[in-house]
């Protein structure tokens, strides 16, 4: 029962890596990247849809997006849609096709940028305490049921697994949170 107690909170710790790691997928570095518009919203057919659903991403050289839209009428939308996103992106609309040209990034938005990594790695950092803490809540409460074989010794054991764990998962968040903010410092 506690092995299944255990994978739920590691499992629930990993999705909260995950979506770490998407979210930071959006912040811009020096290079360009299609994980950083692609997952933008653009109205189109009366509906919010993702960039990528509604166009062709791709990076023609590394400080160069193209978007070329599956249908040429959803070119003015996308534009917009990026423009409005606030990354700093100006797209030009060049026949059927939009081009985002990436400056590097100056040194006030290059801090700005390292706070937002700052702060979506502390968000993590507590959507992980939170499963600890959720995860210690379940063991306690199988230890107190005294209809099932669950020791006092076992709840410990458990919690330790889970605070380790919790341990774990905090450092891989400050890693990975470490090395983008380099990548943005180092973008040239």
């Amino acid at each position: 029962m506690s092995n299944d107690t255990f994978r739920e909170c590691r499992s629930k710790m990993d999705k909260t890596i995950e979506h770490f790691e998407l979210e930071l997928r959006g912040i811009r570095t020096g290079r360009a990247s299609t994980a950083l518009v692609e997952f933008l919203k653009v109205e189109c057919y009366g509906s919010l849809c993702d960039l990528r659903d509604v166009a062709g991403v791709s990076v023609p050289e590394p400080t160069q997006i193209l978007v070329k839209p599956f249908d040429p009428t959803t070119k003015n939308p996308i534009a917009k849609a990026i423009e409005s996103a606030e990354l700093g992106l100006n797209p030009q609309v060049e026949g059927d096709a939009i081009r985002i040209h990436l400056p590097p990034p100056s040194a006030e938005r290059r801090k700005q940028l390292c706070a937002q990594v700052k702060k979506l790695a502390e968000d993590s950092k507590i959507a992980i305490r939170n499963e600890r803490r959720d995860g210690v809540k379940q063991v306690e409460s199988l230890v107190k049921d005294k209809s099932n074989s669950f020791s006092e010794d076992l709840g410990k054991i458990s919690r330790s697994n889970i605070d380790d764990l919790t341990r774990d998962m905090t450092k891989r968040i400050e890693d990975i949170s470490i090395q983008k903010t380099q990548e943005i410092e180092h973008a040239s």
